[in-house]
């Protein structure tokens, strides 16, 4: 009978990144996304202070296969205001993927297989 390993228990990168290490064999498909939310506030004195600001999310959503079993783990990289600049956009974007090189990285070094994918 095959060792269940009850994988969706497992909700960080890092518990993937050890099964792993153990000599599991783990694959990970990555998918990226960009998910607005509204990020309520305390009103301001003024008018131009709103009760809430639209922001953006950009989040990597991972699923991991173990043999038969799946886990699926989902992390954000950035987060941002829906009004910032193009300058400002870019540097989020650009942090996202420097973070997303240091995730791809750990999972290289276990030996995980998968895709990369940038934002």
């Amino acid at each position: 009978m095959a060792e269940s390993l009850e994988v969706a228990r497992f909700n960080r990168l890092e518990d993937f990144v050890a099964l792993a290490k153990e000599g599991k064999e783990v694959r990970a498909e990555i998918q990226l996304k960009k998910q607005q939310v509204s990020q309520s506030v305390h009103p301001g004195e003024t008018e131009e202070m709103k009760g809430e600001i639209e922001m953006y999310l950009l989040i990597g959503d991972y699923t991991f296969k173990v043999g038969k079993d799946v886990g699926r783990v989902s992390k954000i990289y950035v987060f941002g205001s829906m009004g910032e600049s193009m300058t400002a956009a870019k540097e989020n974007r650009n942090i996202a993927n420097e973070r997303l090189k240091m995730d791809f990285r750990r999972l290289r070094e276990a030996k995980v297989t998968f895709e990369e994918r940038f934002f």
